[in-house]
C-alpha cells in the first residue's frame, strides 16, 4: 500500500510540474510611461525624486521608440520639456534576462517587478517607476508633442502645459453631449409616438364622422330595405340554429366564424371592414363585436367564448375607451356597434 501511495504522489507531482512548465509567464514590455525616481551614482551618492518634483519622464511606444522629457505634475496640469527621441530594442533572453539598447548602445536592464526597472548607464543606476495613469491619459499626446517639438530642431527648450482641468472639462462636455444626444433621441421617439397617436385619432374621428354621415344621409327606401334584410336574417333558420347553439354554450369552429362574417356582411355590407379600420383588435375583441351585431346576450357570449361575463364586459368597455379616447360603459360600445350600417 505504501509503495503505491508514493508512486501516486510522484506521478501527481510530475503532472503538476509539467502543467506549470507549459504556462509561460506574461512577456515583459516597456510600453507606457515611466518616471525616474532614483539615481544611484557610482561614488555612493543617491538622488531621489519625490512625486511632484521635476524629473525625467519616458514614454515608450512598444519596445522600439521612446520619448524622453523633463516633467512636473500638479493637480491641474502636466508640464513637459521634450528632450530626446530614441530608438530602443528590448530582447528577452529568457529567465528574466533582457538585452536593452538605446540608439544601438547596449545598457544593462534589470526588471525588479512589473512596475520597476533599473537601467545602468556609465556605471550609474537609474530606477524608473511605471506610471500607468500618465501613460493611459497622456501617452499619445506626450509622444506627439515631443515628436513635433524635436522635429523643429531649433535647440531651444520649450515647455508644454497639458491641462488636467481642460481634459476633465472636455470629458464632461463629451459626456454631456452624449447625454443630450440620448435625451434628444428619447424626445424624438416620444414626439413621433404622440404624432402617430394624434394622426390615428384624427383618422378614427374621420371614420366615425363618415359612419354617422352615412347613417343620417341614407335614403328612407334604403333604410327600409336594410330593416327588411335584418328581419329576414333574424327570422332565418341559420340564425335560429346559431342562437340555439350559443344558448347551450357550444363553441364555434374556425370555419363557422368565417360563415358568421359572411352572413353579417350580407346584411351589413362592409361592417367587418369598418371594424378592422376602427382599431387593431385582438381575436377575442373582434369575435365579441360580431356577437354584439348578432344580438347575442353577454351571458351567451361568455359561454361561447369560454370567458367570464365580467371579462366580456371589460372587453366592451375597453374597446370604447380605445376607440373614442374616453371612458364608456359596455352598453355604450354595444350601441355603437349596433349603429354601424343600421
Amino acid at each position: 500500500m505504501r509503495p503505491f501511495l508514493l508512486l501516486f504522489i510522484a506521478a501527481a507531482g510530475l503532472f503538476w510540474g509539467c502543467t506549470g512548465a507549459g504556462e509561460a509567464p506574461p512577456a515583459f514590455t516597456l510600453q507606457g510611461a515611466w518616471r525616474l525616481t532614483q539615481i544611484d551614482y557610482i561614488y555612493d551618492h543617491t538622488e531621489r525624486y519625490a512625486p511632484g518634483q521635476p524629473t525625467f519622464l519616458r514614454v515608450y511606444q512598444g519596445d522600439t521608440v521612446l520619448y524622453e522629457s523633463v516633467y512636473t505634475q500638479s493637480a491641474s496640469a502636466l508640464t513637459i520639456y521634450p528632450k530626446s527621441e530614441l530608438a530602443v530594442t528590448l530582447i528577452d533572453k529568457g529567465h528574466g534576462q533582457y538585452v536593452y539598447m538605446e540608439d544601438g548602445e547596449p545598457r544593462p536592464l534589470t526588471v525588479k517587478d512589473d512596475s520597476t526597472i533599473v537601467i545602468q548607464r556609465h556605471g550609474h543606476l537609474y530606477t524608473w517607476q511605471c506610471e500607468p495613469t500618465i501613460g493611459k491619459e497622456w501617452g499619445e499626446e506626450i509622444c506627439a508633442t515631443c515628436a513635433g517639438c524635436l522635429q523643429e530642431g531649433d535647440g531651444l527648450p520649450h515647455g508644454y502645459v497639458l491641462s488636467t482641468t481642460e481634459r476633465r472639462q472636455a470629458g464632461y462636455i463629451s459626456w454631456l453631449l452624449a447625454l443630450l444626444g440620448v435625451a434628444a433621441a428619447f424626445i424624438a421617439v416620444i414626439v413621433k409616438m404622440y404624432l402617430s397617436k394624434l394622426e390615428l385619432s384624427r383618422r378614427l374621428g374621420r371614420q366615425l364622422e363618415q359612419i354617422k354621415t352615412d347613417h343620417h344621409e341614407r335614403p328612407a327606401p334604403v333604410r327600409r330595405a336594410i330593416e327588411t334584410m335584418e328581419d329576414e336574417f333574424f327570422a332565418s333558420s341559420y340564425y335560429q340554429s346559431l342562437q340555439r347553439r350559443m344558448a347551450t354554450g357550444q363553441m364555434l369552429k374556425q370555419e363557422e366564424w368565417q360563415e358568421v362574417e359572411q352572413q353579417i356582411n350580407k346584411v351589413y355590407p362592409g361592417f367587418c371592414r369598418q371594424l378592422h379600420n376602427l382599431h387593431a383588435m385582438s381575436e377575442l375583441e373582434y369575435e365579441v363585436c360580431l356577437l354584439i351585431k348578432l344580438r347575442v346576450s353577454p351571458k351567451d357570449m361568455a359561454q361561447v367564448l369560454a370567458r367570464d361575463v365580467s371579462t366580456i364586459s371589460t372587453v366592451r368597455s375597453r374597446l370604447y375607451k380605445k376607440v373614442f379616447g374616453q371612458k364608456g360603459g359596455a352598453r355604450d360600445w354595444d350601441e355603437f356597434i349596433l349603429s354601424i350600417n343600421a
